[in-house]
C-alpha cells in the first residue's frame, strides 16, 4: 500500500508541477477605435446682422465745371461732337500703339480740365470673329484705355468701361479700312 501511496504522491506531484510551469496567456480586451479624424472645417458662426445691400454712388463733382465754350455744352452735344478721340487698335490686339496713346494723353488733359466729368470708355471691334470673342475683346480694349488714363493721374470713380464687341460699328463696310474704324476704345461723356 505503500508503493500505491508513493505512485500517487508522484504522480499528484507531477500534475501540480506540469501544470504550474505553463503560463496562462491573458485574453487581449478589445480596444475601442481611435476617433475618426474630421477634415471639414467648423461651421461659420452665425450671423449676427442680417447682410445690408451695397450700394454704388456717382461721385459727386468735386469742383463747377470750367466756363467756356466746351463746358457749357449740354451732354447730348458733347457727345455728338464729342472733343474726345478714340483710340484704335490693330488686329485681334488690345494694347495702346503710340498714336492710341497719344490719343488718350490728349483726353487726360481734357479730363483733368473738366473734373468733374464722368467717362464711360467703349471696347468696340470689327465684324471678323464670334460675338463672344469679340465682346471680350472689346472688354481688354476698354481696360487697357482705363488702366493708361488711370496711370496718367485719371481717377478711376470718374471712368466706367463696357464692351459692345461687333454690335455698333463705326463703319458698317466690309474692307480692311472700315475694318480699322471699329476696332476702337471710344469715350462717351456719362456725366458733367
Amino acid at each position: 500500500m505503500r508503493a500505491k501511496l508513493t505512485v500517487v504522491a508522484t504522480l499528484a506531484l507531477v500534475v501540480v508541477v506540469s501544470g504550474c510551469g505553463k503560463k496562462v496567456q491573458p485574453v487581449p480586451i478589445p480596444q475601442p477605435p481611435p476617433p475618426a479624424v474630421n477634415n471639414t472645417p467648423p461651421p461659420p458662426p452665425p450671423l449676427t446682422q442680417p447682410p445690408r445691400t451695397v450700394t454704388e454712388d456717382l461721385p459727386v463733382p468735386a469742383q463747377p465745371v470750367a466756363d467756356d465754350a466746351i463746358g457749357n455744352k449740354p451732354l447730348d452735344d458733347l457727345n455728338r461732337e464729342s472733343p474726345l478721340q478714340p483710340a484704335f487698335f490693330p488686329l485681334d490686339g488690345a494694347d495702346l500703339d503710340d498714336i492710341a496713346k497719344a490719343a488718350v494723353s490728349s483726353n487726360a488733359e481734357l479730363l483733368r480740365k473738366y473734373g468733374t466729368w464722368i467717362v464711360t470708355i467703349e471696347g468696340h471691334c470689327d465684324e471678323r470673329g464670334t460675338a463672344e470673342y469679340n465682346l471680350a475683346l472689346g472688354e481688354r480694349r476698354a481696360l487697357a484705355v482705363k488702366t493708361y488714363l488711370v496711370a496718367l493721374g485719371i481717377s478711376p470713380d470718374r471712368l466706367r468701361t463696357v464692351s459692345y464687341g461687333k454690335e455698333f460699328p463705326f463703319d458698317p463696310g466690309h474692307t480692311e479700312d472700315s475694318w480699322s474704324k471699329n476696332r476702337r476704345a471710344q469715350f462717351v461723356i456719362t456725366s458733367k
